[in-house]
């Protein structure tokens, strides 16, 4: 399934309210909200990463996986909190709009 732009940036942020985790468990998290719908590749989560430490919203920092390797952690930042409730309005206006575009009669 294709994601809209900017609706990877608001799982991530969804992803990071729960408590900090790296990529892999922020991609996980994702499929196992979705059931599965959703499964976000390398290539597109860690420049979306990158794009949001940029922006401020979510902060990294190296240490341990699992599996003793080097791995860095994500943690929502006060100003991503602030954006997450703002993207979750948007979100939920974007969606009734649709919702009322597709059950209209054509």
């Amino acid at each position: 399934m294709d994601i809209l732009q900017g609706t990877l940036d608001l799982m991530i942020l969804r992803a990071l309210e729960v408590g900090p985790m790296h990529g892999v468990g922020v991609a996980t998290r994702i499929e196992q909200v979705t059931r599965g719908a959703i499964v976000v590749k390398p290539g597109s989560l860690f420049p979306a990463l990158r794009r949001l430490e940029q922006r401020g919203w979510i902060e990294g920092e190296w240490g341990p996986s699992e599996n003793n390797r080097r791995a860095r952690y994500y943690t929502l930042t006060r100003t991503g909190r602030t954006q997450l409730a703002e993207e979750k309005k948007n979100w939920g206006r974007l969606s009734s709009a649709m919702n009322w575009m597709l059950e209209s009669e054509a």
